[in-house]
């Protein structure tokens, strides 16, 4: 269980990430025309998951702006910005903002997503919803970079996300 703060109040979660050097584990999410995502679709990609509670929160839709900015120039990467938030609410703030080169998931099936990666909030006003994280993959799914941002209203880590790359 990992705990973090919203606005210096302790909320925790429901586990910690998986360990740099694991197998990521799979998953199934909702991409925005209502088809499913899975961890195989990608193989052979770079993954960065921009994992966050909700786009209609001003870091949450910074992170997805700052992301959208640095994947046109990321090579054989593909940036996966993923939420609890339905999938209408996703297309519509890529279409108002437009955000073209990043791929937004939904996880409001079921939260499975956030459980089997261990970020779901236990408690707190956020509770059910995901932890702000970063996790980055390479080619063959295996973790190679991790970030819980410690307070929830900070934005994650960019240059250092994206250094794990090389």
């Amino acid at each position: 269980m990992a705990s973090i703060t919203l606005k210096g109040n302790a909320i925790s979660t429901i586990g910690e990430l998986p360990a740099v050097g694991s197998q990521a584990p799979d998953f199934e999410l909702v991409k925005s025309d209502l088809s499913k995502a899975s961890l195989a679709d990608y193989k052979g990609k770079k993954i960065v998951m921009n994992i966050f509670p909700s786009i209609d929160t001003g870091t949450c839709a910074t992170s997805v702006r700052e992301f959208n900015k640095k994947a046109s120039s990321l090579d054989n990467t593909t940036v996966l910005c993923i939420s609890r938030d339905l999938p209408f609410a996703q297309g519509r703030f890529c279409g108002a903002e437009g955000i073209e080169n990043v791929e937004m998931l939904s996880d409001f099936v079921d939260g499975s997503f956030s459980k089997d990666y261990g970020l779901t909030f236990v408690n707190g006003p956020l509770a059910g919803l995901s932890s702000r994280c970063i996790v980055v993959l390479d080619e063959e799914g295996k973790v190679v970079y991790t970030e819980q941002v410690s307070e929830i209203v900070d934005e994650p880590n960019y240059e250092q996300a994206l250094a794990s790359l090389k």
